[in-house]
């Protein structure tokens, strides 16, 4: 069977929502982030916001050592998030440009704009021993920007990719496949995230070179609804062969 290239991150803010809704334990986040990982994903996600609308500061405390795969942690580099990071120390760790107020995710980093801001941070970050990745749009312009700035690697946001891919896969990949290609070039590690799914992401994978890493949250429990979570664990692992 052919090795696979990319590793599967599963971020758990939607399994947190659920439980915020309703209060008390349940879903259990410990014991579903263990789960996951026994299912065979390669790493846990998290991102938690200043509001605690899903993640909560305690929950990244409390699952730090029950992560034995990979523990990425996305945010905004407040002093907060940063403070977080030294004290939790997780394996990698990706910045996004989120103002607080953001339902999620909805843009990359203007590197070029706040390249000395990202440069101090990386600088910063990198001595908790994290793997820092930036949330980027798929601008080749703007990917030769972060060399500056010290990041091992960058993290592709998808949306565009996912919202075009139904009505013409190759026009919606093109931008992507040359971002991948001027990471790579770079010498830039390469992942990738948002809205991504059993739809899109065979496609996405087998096309992009250099992928190491796709995280993927509320389409996997969107599916883990009706198929199941370990089910649903398997089939996106399944994609990524």
């Amino acid at each position: 069977m052919k090795e696979r290239k990319t590793r599967l991150s599963v971020n758990i803010n939607k399994i947190a929502t659920l439980r915020n809704a309703r209060g008390g334990k349940f879903p259990d986040l410990i014991r579903a982030a263990k789960d996951i990982q026994a299912f065979g994903a390669e790493g846990i996600t998290v991102h938690p916001r200043p509001d605690e609308r899903h993640i909560r500061r305690k929950d990244v405390y409390d699952l730090k050592n029950h992560i034995h795969t990979e523990f990425n942690i996305e945010g905004y580099p407040s002093k907060d998030f940063i403070s977080l990071i030294h004290e939790i120390r997780p394996a990698q760790v990706t910045l996004v440009p989120d103002p607080p107020d953001v339902l999620t995710s909805n843009a990359g980093w203007d590197v070029k704009k706040h390249k000395s801001f990202l440069q101090d941070v990386i600088t910063e970050l990198k001595e908790s021993g994290a793997r820092v990745s930036l949330f980027m749009e798929p601008d080749t312009d703007m990917i030769d920007h972060c060399v500056a700035t010290g990041t091992d690697r960058i993290e592709l946001y998808t949306e565009t990719y996912s919202s075009q891919y139904s009505s013409d896969p190759d026009k919606a990949i093109k931008p992507f496949i040359a971002a991948a290609i001027r990471a790579g070039e770079c010498e830039l590690g390469l992942n990738a995230g948002h809205d991504l799914n059993l739809e899109n992401l065979r496609f996405f994978s087998q096309n992009i070179p250099g992928l190491l890493e796709v995280s993927i949250g509320h389409a996997i429990i969107c599916d883990a609804l009706y198929f199941g979570l370990e089910n649903t664990i398997q089939m996106y692992r399944r994609e990524l062969m």
